[in-house]
């Protein structure tokens, strides 16, 4: 599961990122609100965690951006102790859940789950294009009964080519999407990658095939 984490307290972003890799999760972290609104934008998201009190642009202005364009990821609000008006302005704008800072570190877990459960109401946990399904679960590529489990950066780079099934996405997209804005990595990275799973699809004897476009991009398609 893919999530975008916004806060601004360096010493507890480190952590709870740090948790949640540790639990598996595909952590994007941001520092202020222009950030968050920007990657949940251009990223595909299982939920958001949002702290109400950013820099550039507070979390309640990214929520009500983001639902006022039709976004529904789960998003999970972190609030100040005592906040009550801004838990209650929080759900009325379309937050999930709301957690009080303080919190242990047990409880966001809980919390992250069960808003990712609600989610699974209308978003599959297997994607599936062609003759292909990709478990986000367990990162599992199969095709009948062949699969491999996919490293992570190639995982995330397949989650984005089925998301977006007919559409063509430019190198420049994919670095984006599966690395963030502000990754150090080149273009060419995402060819090694889009190499390897060129060749994962063949050794699966797919017939869902990566396509490339001179000067568009790549995309999916199934072949005969």
């Amino acid at each position: 599961m893919k999530l975008l984490y916004a806060e601004d307290e360096a010493a507890m972003a480190e952590a709870v990122t740090d948790v949640l890799t540790y639990h598996h999760y595909l952590v994007d972290y941001v520092a202020n609100g222009e950030e968050a609104l920007a990657y949940a934008r251009a990223g595909d998201y299982d939920g958001i965690i949002l702290d109400v009190m950013l820099p550039r642009l507070d979390g309640m202005t990214v929520l009500e951006t983001l639902r006022q364009a039709g976004d529904h990821t789960p998003v999970l609000l972190l609030t100040a102790k005592g906040a009550v008006e801004d838990r209650i302005r929080g759900l009325d704008l379309g937050a999930d859940d709301y957690l009080v800072k303080p919190f242990a570190m047990g409880e966001l877990l809980a919390r992250i789950r069960a808003m990712l459960r609600r989610r699974e109401d209308y978003t599959p946990t297997v994607l599936s294009f062609g003759d292909l399904c990709l478990d986000q679960g367990t990162y599992r590529l199969s095709c009948g009964e062949q699969g491999e489990t996919l490293p992570r950066m190639e995982y995330r780079l397949m989650e984005v080519l089925l998301r977006n099934q007919g559409i063509f996405l430019s190198s420049e997209d994919l670095l984006v999407k599966v690395w963030g804005y502000d990754a150090e990595v080149e273009v060419g990275t995402v060819w090694v990658h889009l190499s390897a799973l060129r060749k994962r699809l063949t050794a699966l004897g797919s017939h869902v095939a990566l396509k490339a476009k001179r000067g568009v991009g790549y995309t999916l398609e199934v072949r005969e």
